[in-house]
């Protein structure tokens, strides 16, 4: 129930709402150390604006926005959340391929639907925006908000995809279906250093990673940090390259604009730590990052020359140091990588919630996420198990 009449409404352009009143509710100044992530880089109206204005979402893209917005009677915005129409299931990292072949084999029509996302971007944070000095019931608001906006434009179903737990769990009581994944992150336990960490390892592990390490650099790579004013165009440039060679061939199609990394640099350059690689005082690998209030996020990596191990330390282990370093609580490497378990990141579980038009739909979804989430508990149980840290 709403206590005050708001009103809901959607934009297809974030730049439609002021990038002031946007972070107002993506990133609360109010929040709690303990509400989770306290500035999430992702959500802010610049990180997702850099991504319309460039072209990574749009036109010819099969990303849509569709952002919903709750405000006061005043016209002060209370609430938000990042929407997009969908046409595909791509730049997702919540798979529902399987779902949508076999509502279309029975005559329904899957696509367009609906995505609570930051494009691209498997990390966890806030989906359901909401001010620090909202009116009570700006939440609920919103969520009317996202139902009537996949009934008007006769969606077939809504997505919520790495929400944190508190949105998960008040979409679940608000009826959503929920969905368990399951990730690898690396949690900071107080470290002064990086042999701090080693110290908590197994001898087995410590000695793998010391070799580890050694190997990437062993043809005379060279590593640097690169964050703030020290970003320049030809980083970008040079980043670019190693993004679309290795995007192109793992994935065929690489979601993301070279005009984007410019954008991105100029709006949250403080935000940003670029793990560069170089030898012969050339680049030749890079590995990019942004930085929260608690945790860094790892989201892409490129490199131009093979160098065995060089992956490893660019995206994992200068990852944990640099937590380490600034007193971060946590590294998201983003998402799969059972290769991370070892190297210290701790499989932990990721949630998203959705919602089908059509209740043979919903009856499938239910049944087939409630047996996924059986498998997912049973390999976070068997990798709590094996975990590679020291037996107390």
């Amino acid at each position: 129930m709403t206590s005050v009449p708001f009103r809901i409404r959607q934009v297809e352009r974030i730049d439609a709402v002021p990038s002031k009143d946007w972070d107002r509710c993506a990133n609360p100044s109010a929040a709690p150390d303990n509400a989770g992530e306290r500035f999430n880089p992702f959500l802010t109206h610049a990180f997702l604006a850099a991504l319309e204005s460039t072209g990574c979402v749009g036109k010819g893209t099969g990303w849509f926005p569709a952002h919903v917005l709750v405000e006061t009677p005043e016209g002060q915005l209370a609430a938000c959340a990042p929407v997009y129409f969908k046409t595909h299931s791509l730049g997702e990292y919540v798979f529902d391929h399987g779902l949508a072949e076999a509502f279309e084999r029975v005559g329904g029509r899957y696509y367009p639907k609906a995505q609570v996302a930051v494009p691209f971007t498997p990390a966890q944070g806030r989906r359901l925006l909401v001010a620090a000095d909202a009116p009570p019931g700006a939440r609920e608001a919103l969520v009317l908000g996202l139902r009537a906006l996949r009934e008007t434009a006769g969606l077939s179903s809504l997505h919520v995809t790495f929400p944190d737990p508190d949105d998960q769990a008040f979409l679940e009581s608000a009826g959503f279906i929920a969905r368990k994944g399951q990730q690898f992150h690396f949690f900071n336990r107080g470290y002064q250093n990086f042999d701090d960490f080693l110290a908590a390892l197994s001898s087995r592990k410590r000695k793998a990673i010391r070799k580890e390490r050694a190997e990437a650099l062993s043809s005379g790579v060279e590593i640097e940090w690169v964050t703030g004013s020290n970003l320049t165009e030809a980083h970008w440039d040079a980043f670019f390259h190693f993004y679309m060679d290795t995007g192109a061939r793992k994935w065929g199609r690489p979601y993301l604009t070279r005009a984007f990394f410019t954008a991105l640099g100029a709006a949250l350059a403080d935000r940003i730590l670029l793990v560069v690689a170089r030898r012969e005082g050339r680049l030749i690998a890079g590995a990019l990052n942004l930085i929260g209030d608690d945790a860094l996020y790892g989201r892409n990596w490129g490199a131009i020359e093979h160098h065995p191990c060089l992956h490893f330390e660019l995206c994992y282990y200068q990852a944990i140091e640099f937590a380490i370093a600034r007193g971060l609580k946590r590294v998201e490497a983003g998402a799969q990588g059972e290769h991370k378990f070892s190297r210290g990141y701790e499989a932990v579980p990721t949630f998203s919630a959705h919602e089908f038009e059509d209740p043979r739909l919903a009856r499938a979804a239910r049944d087939y996420f409630a047996r996924e989430a059986e498998a997912v508990d049973a390999i976070l149980a068997e990798y709590a198990e094996s975990a590679p840290f020291r037996k107390s």
